[in-house]
């Protein structure tokens, strides 16, 4: 057995997100039926995932790996699982990988973009179902200057899903918007991190639209931040708008490094030259 690596992407809406679930259509479902079936194997094909998306979520850049025979067509593989999947969800490449690489440990960081139309915007029917609609115009220097306030190690619980047992400490790497000069007046949200929380992601956008259509100002969006559990003043955008563009991975030497440091569960006493009130 060797262990692959698979670039995947989806229209998330008509899947209940990626992960299994009984009686409901999945992404990791779709994919964990199909693969053994298309390689005559007798055994399940578990996916490792880089990141879990929600019900809706879209995923240009979805990474996973799974250890399959050492002798599989790769070629032969990709053309038959796009003759049995639906089509809003293609199996990109296949590719084997080292041992060590891990979908999700290993990853460095996860580039999400969330696509937004305001009344400044021409909004395209035919896309409706991958961008999400704001009242009022965004302004995007202050949305820019929102999300420059929030980059680096921080305890993001406030925007977050409490789940028991999981950390909410991530870094955010980079948070930026602009609108692209396309017919439709689009605005791009960019957001990259090491990791993110359920729904983090949607939340931050939700933070950070409230002060850039000027609803909320810098000092809520400071003190949202620097609350310790869920804020129920933060707007969860619709999943719509969502999609995971990408997944930065190290070199192959670094893989193993990285998923150990990865794995390791962070606390409080990292933060303690880079909280919210410094």
């Amino acid at each position: 057995m060797n262990r692959w690596r698979m670039d995947i992407a989806y229209d998330g809406a008509n899947f209940s997100g990626w992960a299994a679930q009984p009686d409901r259509r999945t992404v990791q479902g779709e994919l964990e039926t199909w693969i053994p079936r298309v390689l005559r194997l007798g055994e399940p094909t578990p996916l490792t995932v880089a990141g879990r998306t929600d019900a809706g979520v879209h995923a240009r850049g979805q990474v996973a790996h799974v250890d399959l025979p050492d002798d599989i067509d790769t070629s032969s593989i990709l053309r038959r699982l796009a003759r049995v999947l639906n089509p809003d969800v293609v199996v990109r490449s296949i590719r084997p990988v080292p041992g060590e690489f891990d979908a999700r440990f290993s990853a460095l960081w996860r580039r999400y973009v969330y696509r937004l139309w305001d009344e400044s915007s021409r909004p395209d029917p035919l896309t409706r179902f991958h961008v999400a609609s704001v009242r009022g115009h965004l302004d995007l220097d202050r949305l820019n200057m929102a999300g420059d306030s929030l980059l680096g190690l921080h305890d993001f619980a406030a925007f977050c899903k409490y789940r028991e047992g999981a950390t909410t400490i991530r870094t955010l790497l980079d948070c930026h918007a602009e609108r692209l000069d396309d017919p439709c007046g689009t605005i791009e949200v960019t957001v990259r991190a090491d990791a993110f929380c359920r729904s983090m992601v949607r939340s931050l956008i939700g933070a950070l639209t409230a002060v850039a259509s000027g609803r909320r100002d810098q000092h809520w969006l400071d003190e949202v931040a620097a609350s310790t559990s869920r804020a129920s003043s933060v707007l969860v955008m619709p999943a719509c708008g969502l999609t995971l563009e990408e997944v930065g991975y190290p070199a192959d030497e670094d893989l193993a490094e990285r998923a150990a440091r990865a794995r390791s569960r962070r606390s409080h006493d990292e933060l303690c030259d880079t909280c919210w009130e410094d």
